[in-house]
């Protein structure tokens, strides 16, 4: 009687079919649908051909890859802006565990200082070669220094004091602090976006492979970021006080122990991560030639974006989730349309979370181990 009452449990081990779509897609079926959209247009672009011009009335179809890796060449430049300020995010999020909601406003700061300094030197559009080479420098080393001053302060002012508070404190403090800088950036050039002088001529090319165009902003962006993110990368990887970040990321009180300073070090992480916000700063007023109060919201949505896309925590994966968006967000721009491309590239963000919930590359913080 009392055993035929007894309800059949299911096994215990019995795998849920969520689970079974992330063995089976986790890997290769991810990496398919990452390059669904690039090959789409590939082979449409091969088989279908697209318009070059008009001869006589008549459309002139061309039928080969140069769009095709023009487009990917302008999706490679712009993710790496998007890297750039996903560093700051990941390196945050990996040693406190906090999503510091005014990184990006940091970046606006970056391209306003920028903009003001190389102005207030006199540097222009009949500047010559060497004057714009060593102004451009010296500004790079004041937007960083800004920057990097800026970040430190908020996260002494703002985020110490919280530090054993509940982690919603410090979440609406990073807030706050987001909307006090837009304020900072609303006072100082007003409401509209303001054009800057393309002092590159960006537009300009530099070289051309098999019909494929590189301007010269591809050149910046992606020259000036490689050098900056193996900066960074070998800091944290060779050096004692990156040793320090990443003890302190994995164990505070174990670090503490230790003798690190975490205090300290903590500091530190948001002076390099405000750094490299205001590189990003001053890459991005030269490459799209405006700025504006609210580009850092737009710039700190996309990029915390990749930093979880590719795995928060995880230097390497905050760059390829900026380099993934950029490219997604070029190609959307060019095939399906402007007005589709927030949708697409975080259809792309859940279709990752979904099969690999800790990332491309995988979390490095303490929670993932």
């Amino acid at each position: 009687m009392e055993a035929g009452s007894l309800t059949e449990k299911a096994p215990a081990d019995r795998p849920r079919p969520v689970d079974v779509i992330r063995r089976h897609l986790g890997g290769w079926g991810l990496i398919a649908a990452l390059a669904a959209l690039p090959v789409l247009y590939a082979v449409k672009d091969l088989t279908q051909g697209y318009q070059v011009g008009v001869v006589h009335g008549h459309a002139v179809i061309a039928h080969d890859l140069t769009q095709f890796g023009t487009t990917l060449v302008q999706g490679v430049s712009n993710g790496a802006i998007w890297a750039l300020i996903a560093i700051g995010y990941t390196l945050v999020y990996g040693i406190i565990e906090l999503i510091n909601f005014a990184h990006g406003d940091v970046f606006m700061i970056g391209s306003f200082v920028a903009v003001g300094f190389w102005s207030a030197i006199g540097i222009g559009l009949a500047t010559g070669t060497v004057g714009l080479v060593f102004g451009l420098i010296l500004t790079l080393i004041v937007a960083m220094a800004v920057t990097g001053s800026l970040n430190v302060l908020i996260e002494r002012v703002g985020y110490r004091p919280l530090r054993n508070a509940p982690k919603l404190a410090p979440l609406i403090t990073a807030v706050g602090f987001s909307f006090i800088l837009q304020n900072v950036g609303l006072l100082w050039h007003g409401g509209s976006p303001i054009g800057v002088s393309d002092l590159l001529r960006q537009n300009d090319t530099v070289f051309t492979i098999s019909g494929v165009v590189v301007h010269r902003a591809d050149v910046l962006a992606i020259g000036a970021t490689i050098p900056l993110v193996i900066g960074v990368t070998a800091f944290l990887a060779r050096t004692r006080h990156g040793r320090a970040m990443r003890a302190t990321a994995q164990d505070p009180e174990a670090a503490r122990l230790m003798g690190i300073n975490v205090d300290r070090t903590i500091s530190l992480t948001f002076m390099i991560g405000g750094m490299l916000a205001g590189a990003a700063g001053l890459i991005y007023a030269l490459y799209e030639t405006t700025i504006w109060y609210f580009q850092g919201f737009e710039a700190g949505l996309i990029a915390f974006t990749a930093a979880v896309m590719g795995g928060i925590g995880n230097v390497r994966g905050a760059v390829l989730g900026g380099l993934i968006i950029g490219i997604i967000q070029q190609f959307s721009d060019a095939r399906i349309g402007p007005e589709w491309t927030e949708a697409v590239v975080f259809g792309y963000l859940i279709l990752i979370m979904t099969l690999r919930p800790r990332g491309l590359l995988g979390e490095e913080t303490r929670e993932a181990g």
